[in-house]
């Protein structure tokens, strides 16, 4: 039955080439594909982090702390070295075992392995951490970093529950720390371009949105347990959300959420479709699923035109407009990558050294409230579908 966002949550019992192209340790991903790690090469020499030449008024680089030694941290250094190194520069690296810490210093050039978050916050040097932990420790990593008041990006999803997520904004606001939820989509050159089409009304009143994001990851023990924070929807189902929530609901909730689908045998959910209704009879149909395998696009119609992302909705690099094909290509990796556009992670890099030279502490991009907008609908939506969290408890 369709039930309005609300709800009151139980706390869990645990603890283009035609446009302008610029524009575990377990760990968390963006999931299409699981992929074997890239092994560390060992002629690689460690970067010391530099300055600022004297007398110049350009300002120094943004020296970036990376926290566990995933998957998604391997691609994120890689985007990072797609920016020049006078702005951006990862300086150390932390993961529960030195080893492999000191193993992606290696490969990536990175100055100092931690063999502890604990160590990563109290390094001076470093300016802003990202977060790439897998799903549960997301609140402790990022409410350690923003204590040692280093500014954090985080992985999406920003917690497991709305109830995390407004802990860490809360935490976030009363330390006057930077805090940003990654989701890197909407720095992406092809989604800027789908929001100019939106704001210049060339589509008209946007109605309705179409989108399905699925990959086979049934096998991925990270998706498939609730202990780790799995389901196919905290996995995915922010994609989704997030575009209704800015192209729809431009950051206001829905009247109504209807969320149906199918479990897991562990109780993580699997395949689940959202129906939402906005004011003014918007609406947005949203599928996500680890059991089968899709293209990932997503439709945007509207009064007088219609868009298409054909393709990888969470990271586009093509849009279809007027009949016409809009490419906004990534620049190659230095490395292999583990995540396809995974270079892409370079766009949310650059927009968080922007806010921080700004003096910010929070996006006006993808701001807290936000977070804490999507992560409601997310409880709703596994509450419907009688998910189980960690700790066994249902969410």
């Amino acid at each position: 039955m369709e039930t309005p966002l609300g709800r009151t949550e139980t706390p869990p019992d645990t603890t283009k080439t035609l446009l302008d192209t610029s524009g575990t340790h377990l760990e968390t991903t963006r999931s299409p594909l699981e992929a074997t790690e890239t092994p560390p090469d060992p002629t690689v020499t460690p970067r010391e982090p530099t300055e600022s030449p004297r007398g110049t008024t350009c300002p120094p680089p943004t020296r970036w702390g990376i926290c566990s030694a995933g998957k998604i941290s391997h691609d994120f250094l890689v985007a990072l070295r797609t920016l020049p190194p006078e702005e951006h520069l990862a300086v150390a690296v932390a993961a529960r075992e030195l080893s492999r810490a000191q193993q992606y210093a290696q490969l990536h050039g990175v100055a100092r392995a931690y063999g502890s978050y604990e160590e990563l916050a109290r390094d001076p040097q470093v300016d802003v951490v990202y977060v790439g932990t897998v799903n549960p420790q997301h609140l402790p990593a990022t409410l350690l970093f923003l204590r040692a008041r280093k500014a954090v990006l985080v992985e999406k999803p920003l917690g497991i529950s709305a109830r995390e997520a407004k802990e860490m904004a809360a935490a976030a606001r009363e330390a006057g720390v930077f805090l940003m939820e990654g989701f890197w989509t909407r720095f992406f050159p092809a989604w800027k371009r789908l929001r100019a089409l939106v704001d210049e009304g060339a589509l008209g009143e946007c109605r309705v949105l179409q989108g399905a994001l699925a990959f086979p990851l049934r096998a991925v023990e990270r998706l498939r347990e609730p202990s780790l924070g799995g389901g196919a929807l905290l996995d995915l189902g922010g994609y989704g959300l997030q575009m209704a929530s800015a192209l729809l609901g431009r950051g206001c909730p829905p009247l109504r959420l209807r969320a149906e689908g199918c479990l897991h045998p562990s109780g993580v959910d699997e395949t689940v479709t959202l129906t939402l209704q906005y004011e003014g009879g918007k609406q947005a149909a949203l599928t996500v699923s680890m059991d089968a395998k899709l293209p990932g696009g997503a439709a945007l119609g509207g009064t007088r035109g219609w868009v298409e992302i054909p393709s990888h909705l969470n990271c586009p690099t093509e849009l279809i407009w007027e009949g016409k094909r809009e490419v906004f290509p990534l620049p190659p990796p230095a490395e292999p990558l583990n995540y396809p556009n995974s270079t892409g992670l370079r766009y949310e890099a650059q927009h968080v050294r922007e806010c921080l030279l700004k003096g910010l502490t929070e996006s006006p991009v993808m701001t807290l409230a936000e977070s804490e907008l999507i992560a409601e609908m997310m409880d709703e939506a596994r509450h419907q579908v009688g998910a189980v969290g960690p700790g066994g408890t249902v969410a």
